[in-house]
């Protein structure tokens, strides 16, 4: 389970999209795999998946690093970083106690203006 609200809610918005969810699926079941090939394999661009790539790395998900090919040539490798997220009720809420920002759209029952 992530440590804070805040570092729950970037996993969740992480994976709440069908192209990163394809992206982690791939590097679970073929492993360690660089950009150009992780694009081929699920026909999409490079730059739009640097861009899912670096919103799952941001959360924790998935990791990089640059390795140098028999060629010479800089290759990037993406791996998944094992997780579980358990989500019930009683996580949820502990994790709502370390949110840094609570939407001030938000009123404590009981507030006579809500």
């Amino acid at each position: 389970m992530p440590n804070t609200g805040d570092q729950l809610l970037d996993r969740l918005a992480a994976l709440a999209n069908p192209h990163r969810l394809r992206v982690l699926a791939a590097l679970q079941s073929k492993g360690r795999t660089y950009v150009s090939q992780l694009a081929r394999e699920l026909g999409i661009s490079r730059p739009l998946l640097h861009l899912h790539l670096r919103k799952l790395e941001d959360a924790g998900l998935v990791t990089s690093r640059l390795e140098l090919s028999a060629d010479g040539k800089a290759l990037n490798y993406f791996e998944v970083v094992p997780f579980e997220i358990a989500l019930t009720p009683s996580s949820i809420a502990e994790a709502v106690e370390t949110l840094s920002v609570v939407p001030s759209s938000i009123k404590p029952e009981g507030d006579q203006h809500g």
